[in-house]
């Protein structure tokens, strides 16, 4: 019995070695994150608009389903702007899985559009931008600011040709945000990734947008409270 016994315990101890083995064979991954690179804005005609040099269309599929950060497509479903006049799509045909979309022309007035775009939304703001100074235009601007790009978060920003991306960065930092922790990804129109997802449908010469797709964060302005006049002064 007292051979038994020893025998028995040993087997109990293989067993629990064996365990203790697989456990770290099948979570030999690292507990924390790949550092990002810096923020480093890119060289050219791509650089007025700061896209990233080391995070963009060609690399941030390496960079996607971080928890540490939140993934924003500035673009509106249906842009009044005549974005196909500059070899665009005035329409939101598709995104990168992993983003959501959130309007710029809702946050703020955009200006300094190509002449052959024309303009863009002319309605309701949160913000109102003048001479680089950012006004807040309702009591809440600032805190659906704070929720839709949350700021312990890096903050990786896209669009159709890159120039609404740049534009929320700078909003972003004016505001108070830190600009290391956002990255202007680029424009979607120009991503040959793996995470694409088509909104757009063509089938017997009509087309169709499978909008429903879209993560989409649309603002209702009625429900928010004006600032007064004499506040904004």
């Amino acid at each position: 019995m007292k051979k038994k016994s020893i025998i028995m315990l040993i087997v109990s101890v293989l067993i629990i070695i064996t365990i203790i083995v697989c456990a770290f064979i099948f979570n030999d991954k690292p507990n924390t994150l790949s550092t990002l690179p810096k923020p480093e804005v890119t060289e050219g005609l791509r650089g007025e608009f700061g896209v990233d040099k080391n995070i963009n269309e060609k690399t941030i599929d390496n960079y996607l389903n971080r928890p540490d950060s939140v993934y924003r497509d500035m673009r509106m479903l249906k842009d009044p702007g005549n974005y196909e006049a500059i070899g665009g799509d005035a329409y939101l045909s598709g995104f990168v899985k992993g983003f959501e979309v959130v309007p710029l022309p809702y946050l703020v007035n955009v200006s300094g559009l190509p002449e052959e775009v024309g303009q863009t939304y002319q309605g309701k703001t949160l913000f109102t931008e003048k001479d680089g100074k950012y006004t807040a235009n309702y009591e809440e601007s600032m805190d659906i600011l704070e929720y839709l790009f949350p700021k312990d978060k890096y903050i990786f920003l896209m669009c159709g040709g890159a120039g609404y991306a740049g534009m929320t960065k700078n909003m972003l930092v004016a505001l108070g945000w830190n600009e290391n922790q956002i990255y202007n990804v680029g424009g979607y129109w120009y991503y040959e990734g793996n995470n694409n997802v088509s909104v757009k449908n063509t089938s017997h010469e009509e087309t169709t947008y499978d909008f429903w797709k879209i993560p989409y964060h649309d603002i209702d302005f009625n429900s928010l409270h004006e600032v007064s006049n004499e506040q904004n002064e």
